[in-house]
């Protein structure tokens, strides 16, 4: 590495002020606090001719690509076209729920192979159009106070930043998707509406743009789909949907080694790591996350479980991510990255 030459301290000190002066830098040239890399050129696209709404081991890829490659993948909305804008309370009733989150892929990673994590890096993630958002009866964490169907459709262009909700509220969008996994190891068609080991219905708002996801591979190549894209969803999505939109996502998709034994999925950003758990009750997802974050903390940063299990108290933060997709809710627990290190 070479290293830029400097002007010695007693040389600066004895120049004129004149000379040292540091001029201005022009405002178009200003460095911002926020710095998004730019978004690498995809090395395959990936339409919606071949989507699926299962997870099964037996579903064939639509693509294979090498480790380390950037695909560009486009995502239908939830329902399938069920729902479109000239949909009406009256029709929610004839929802078929087994239609319900058309993934796009599988894809398989050239050398994945169980015991291996699929390392998932989002760079970008862009609305395609118009969505909706529905109270659908029977479903949500209210069901039995909701009982009415209810719709509103969101008008929004491709690349759209914010949406208006009514008349009073405008919306700024954060668009993610909903599901994203790897097949699992069963020749069964496993609905897709719970979270699993494998990933699928997560429904967490943090996966989105700068967020590298880490999936435990349970088949050979992994066969990653994605889906279920939302414009905008606050955590927990308790009425039950989110703005459902189609969606243009670039990722990359690269074979890393687990090297701490991941069981479930995790994710990190520059600014913290994550890891989930998903369970029956929110209770003990919590806990999960708990000890999957102790166990990070213990592996990476050499802390003891003692140390690890108060410094969660103290620093980690517990985040409700999904409570709608019976029978599993899923818990999240974030760990700010800037308090390693010694400042």
């Amino acid at each position: 590495m070479s290293r830029s030459r400097s002007l010695p301290t007693a040389l600066i000190l004895a120049l004129p002020l004149t000379a040292c002066e540091i001029q201005p830098i022009p405002e178009d040239t200003q460095p911002t606090s926020e710095y998004t890399p730019p978004t690498p050129e995809p090395d395959f696209t990936l339409g919606t001719d071949n989507t699926h709404n299962r997870w099964s081991a037996t579903i064939p890829p639509v693509l294979t690509v090498p480790s380390g490659a950037v695909v560009e993948v486009h995502t239908k909305e939830a329902s399938d076209g069920q729902i479109t804008e000239s949909t009406t309370v009256d029709d929610l009733a004839s929802i078929d729920f087994g239609l319900i989150h058309a993934l796009t892929g599988p894809i398989r990673v050239e050398g994945a192979s169980p015991g291996d994590v699929l390392a998932v890096t989002i760079h970008e993630v862009e609305v395609s159009g118009w969505g909706w958002a529905t109270i659908l009866p029977g479903f949500g964490f209210l069901a039995d106070e909701f009982t009415e169907p209810w719709i509103r459709g969101f008008p929004m262009e491709p690349g759209a930043t914010e949406v208006r909700f009514n008349d009073g509220i405008t919306l700024p969008l954060a668009p993610f998707a909903g599901v994203l996994g790897v097949a699992p190891a069963t020749d069964s068609m496993l609905v897709t509406i719970p979270p699993r080991t494998n990933g699928g219905n997560m429904d967490n708002r943090h996966m989105t743009a700068g967020t590298t996801v880490y999936l435990p591979v349970q088949v050979e190549g992994a066969n990653f789909s994605i889906g279920d894209a939302h414009a905008t969803q606050g955590d927990g999505e308790v009425s039950g949907t989110a703005i459902e939109t189609p969606m243009r996502i670039v990722l990359t998709l690269e074979v890393v080694e687990n090297t701490r034994g991941m069981v479930e999925p995790q994710y990190e950003t520059d600014e913290y790591y994550a890891v989930t758990g998903f369970a029956t009750t929110i209770d003990e997802a919590a806990r999960k996350a708990t000890r999957y974050m102790i166990d990070y903390l213990v592996a990476e940063h050499g802390l003891t479980p003692e140390e690890a299990y108060v410094l969660c108290s103290l620093a980690g933060d517990l985040k409700i991510s999904e409570t709608v997709d019976v029978p599993h809710m899923l818990v999240s627990m974030h760990m700010p990255k800037g308090i390693f290190g010694g400042g």
